[in-house]
């Protein structure tokens, strides 16, 4: 198991999915044919998150039923998860990289000129 999860992007019709997988080694089992490893095993979150904006990065929101009966042909999480693991593409480190990620955009109180 790594430090930081794996990024899942897939690129759907109208927007953009990501899921987020703990365990590559499981993920490598099921990819190859491993049907047996429940799904909770892999995923981080058992949730579907969408980015409106595109891409891998940016602002995720949990996605509706809308959104994934839309681009989905299905609201069911669990078969959405499978198509994503299935068709979608590690964006491992995508954004997910703590050494670069802010600390502090504020920069404190410092001098506020109050």
């Amino acid at each position: 198991m790594t430090n930081n999860p794996h990024k899942f992007f897939y690129k759907g019709a109208d927007n953009d999915f990501v899921i987020f997988v703990d365990d590559p080694e499981l993920y490598k089992k099921y990819k190859s044919g491993d049907t047996t490893i429940p799904l909770i095993d892999i995923v981080s979150v058992f949730k579907v998150f969408i980015n409106r904006q595109g891409g891998a990065d940016g602002i995720l929101d949990e996605a509706s039923k809308q959104d994934l009966n839309n681009n989905f042909k299905t609201s069911n999480v669990d078969e959405v998860i499978k198509i994503i693991l299935d068709k979608g593409s590690d964006k491992h480190n995508s954004d997910l990289n703590d050494e670069d990620a802010s600390r502090n955009d504020s920069i404190g109180a410092r001098d506020t000129g109050n």
